[in-house]
């Protein structure tokens, strides 16, 4: 009787595994919180084939945003990819698992600049994936028409030159990217601890709000690339995505996009093991993956996105590699900084700052 009924069960999960009701690895799934538009289907699709598992992906679109859902309890992400300063909060608060590096045979392809940094010193918890740039994106064609400066943050902020742009210019919405837009233009950092400089930079925010469209972290890729914004405040990456999506439908008009002469934010983003995931030995087999030169290299070429990874510039694209939008010269590079945490003090001021901009 037992076993007529243990061939009975057995029958009834063939049956459910080959009418795809029940997976056949339910448990080699490997569960990433990530940006927005960071990794490509093709590099998904090689991971899942090469670990014989499955990548499930949350997106986020704000460092700050990853940071309050885990706060407020979110778990299971495996991996996380968080900016150097969210990398700082997470080690802060002790969210993050120890990497091990012993896993990681191509951790040697990391280029030497991006190991050992101010958030992470011997990079304990974080290993470094890529770059961005948070800069502007435009038409040019109709800057060219309109006559408007392209290398400066007066295009998003000065009423002389929103003028001409109202309702067509979108801007981040982010507390941190957006107040360090205005604080550079303004000629403070972006790591300014002086609560009045920030007050500065909210008068100037809310002075340019009336002429702006909206407040908005991926939407201005798609408004970009059909023409209906043309100006946006946002990252490197999304813009050559505006980009090459624009010149692939054929507009007549094409987008640039270029780093102010004030300087910029230079973000570097990067894998973390968040403590409540369930398969760190998948988190470490992805990051390894990640880390090998071609694979690598999708995250230039597929995405737009700068590189921390020496093996994968041989495989880059030329006008890709050549673009200063994407990996910034010297002059550039000099100009830009990286945002750090700040105390809760100043936090606590910078939110009702946001807050004060967002309802007003």
């Amino acid at each position: 009787m037992e076993c007529r009924r243990l061939v009975r069960r057995l029958r009834l999960l063939a049956a459910l595994l080959a009418a795809g009701m029940v997976p056949a690895h339910a448990a080699d799934t490997l569960y990433l919180y990530n940006w927005n538009n960071y990794i490509s289907e093709d590099t998904v699709r090689r991971f899942e084939a090469h670990c014989r598992c499955e990548l499930k992906q949350d997106y986020y679109s704000d460092n700050e945003e990853m940071l309050a859902k885990l706060e407020a309890g979110a778990v299971g992400y495996d991996l996380l990819v968080p900016t150097g300063n969210a990398v700082e909060s997470l080690v802060r608060r002790q969210a993050l698992r120890e990497i091990d590096w012993a896993q990681l045979p191509n951790l040697r392809n990391v280029k030497r600049e991006f190991l050992d940094s101010w958030f992470d010193p011997g990079n304990r918890y974080s290993v470094p994936y890529a770059t961005s740039v948070t800069l502007l994106g435009f038409n040019a064609d109709r800057m060219r028409q309109l006559g408007l400066p392209t290398d400066s943050w007066a295009l998003i902020f000065e009423p002389k030159y929103l003028e001409k742009l109202k309702g067509r210019v979108t801007v981040l919405n982010s507390q941190r990217e957006l107040m360090a837009a205005a604080m550079r233009y303004l000629g403070h950092s972006v790591q300014e601890r002086d609560a009045q400089k920030w007050e500065q930079a909210k008068r100037l925010i809310l002075r340019a709000k009336p002429y702006w469209a909206a407040f908005s972290n991926s939407t201005y890729i798609k408004d970009l690339a059909i023409g209906t914004v043309w100006v946006a405040h946002g990252y490197s990456n999304d813009m050559w995505r505006a980009q090459q999506d624009a010149a692939a439908a054929k507009r007549p008009f094409t987008i640039g996009f270029a780093t102010p002469k004030e300087g910029a934010v230079l973000a570097v983003d990067n894998f973390v093991l968040h403590k409540s995931g369930r398969r760190p030995d998948l988190a470490h087999s992805f990051i390894d993956f990640m880390l090998e030169g071609r694979n690598a290299a999708d995250v230039s070429n597929l995405i737009g996105a700068g590189n921390t990874n020496a093996a994968a510039t041989p495989h880059i694209l030329p006008e890709i590699a050549a673009n200063p939008g994407i990996f910034p010269p010297p002059a550039d590079l000099r100009r830009l900084e990286m945002l750090r945490d700040f105390d809760p003090k100043l936090r606590r001021t910078l939110s009702r700052m946001w807050t004060e901009i967002k309802v007003r």
